[in-house]
């Protein structure tokens, strides 16, 4: 049952009982296997929303991602951005991936700009907008270097704009800071709280870290081992603005139990947040 926002006039998302089954073919005469991935999945989210998907590896994350994405298709089941069913790529998509995946030929400026390359864009206003983005990851100056040049979490704040330069209505994150450093992750943590704050994207974000969800999130859904479906959904209710402090408050750790507890990291009774 989708969330009951869904109800309500503002929902830019929607996803009723998708499902997503793969087809393995076996060698010789064996009959061909199936793959449930995601056995069911209903969700809804507003514009502006940050919603995190939380669960163990391989429980089909990143797969309900590049459906929302229009990557791969959804064996059944309903995808509506703005009421339009997904069927594709979506021009006003922004896609970070875990791995910032930069040109290494390619300047950070000219990696920032290649969205708008592909949209037949890449004008002076494209420039500017690409300029104001790195400045306000900090990375002013850095629009002459090559990717090789920075550090890892620079790389991924590289990858953001990238995602961003099109200005998308819906970001969508598969994981992006899993293999920064604690601190640089951090950083990121309040980086896209203030991205979000300024362009008012909804945010579709992949993670299993348990801390991440709670501290970025307006809404994290908890996802079952594969087959994949959703077993609990923690409206998380925190102030904003979020800072560092916050992940040591009560309030916080009661959330992160509950989503502790919906995985199986805990044992015995858990109090809802």
């Amino acid at each position: 049952m989708a969330d009951a926002a869904a109800a309500s006039a503002d929902v830019f998302g929607s996803l009723e009982n998708v499902r997503k089954v793969f087809i393995h073919e076996k060698l010789g005469r064996r009959a061909a296997e199936n793959l449930v991935a995601i056995e069911e999945a209903s969700l809804a989210f507003g514009q502006g929303d940050l919603v995190s998907l939380l669960g163990p590896s391989g429980c089909g994350k990143t797969t309900l991602l590049r459906i929302i994405a229009g990557l791969i298709p959804k064996t059944s089941g309903s995808v509506r951005i703005r009421g339009a069913e997904v069927t594709g790529p979506q021009p006003d998509f922004g896609f970070v991936f875990q791995s910032p995946n930069l040109m290494p030929w390619r300047t950070v400026l000219d990696n920032v700009l290649f969205p708008m390359e592909i949209l037949g864009k890449s004008d002076a206003r494209a420039r500017e907008r690409a300029m104001e983005l790195l400045e306000m990851v900090g990375l002013a100056g850095f629009g002459a270097v090559r990717p090789h040049e920075l550090s890892g979490g620079m790389q991924q704040r590289v990858a953001l704009c990238r995602a961003l330069v099109h200005e998308p209505a819906l970001l969508l994150m598969d994981e992006p800071f899993g293999a920064l450093d604690e601190l640089t992750r951090m950083e990121m943590h309040d980086l896209l709280h203030d991205i979000r704050s300024r362009t008012r994207a909804a945010v579709v974000f992949v993670t299993h870290s348990i801390a991440e969800a709670v501290y970025l999130s307006d809404r994290v859904l908890v996802f079952s081992k594969r087959p994949g479906r959703i077993i609990e959904r923690i409206d998380v209710g925190l102030p904003y603005p979020r800072a560092p402090e916050m992940r040591y408050t009560e309030g916080f750790a009661a959330l992160a139990r509950r989503a502790s507890g919906a995985l199986g990291v805990l044992h015995g009774p858990v109090t809802a947040a």
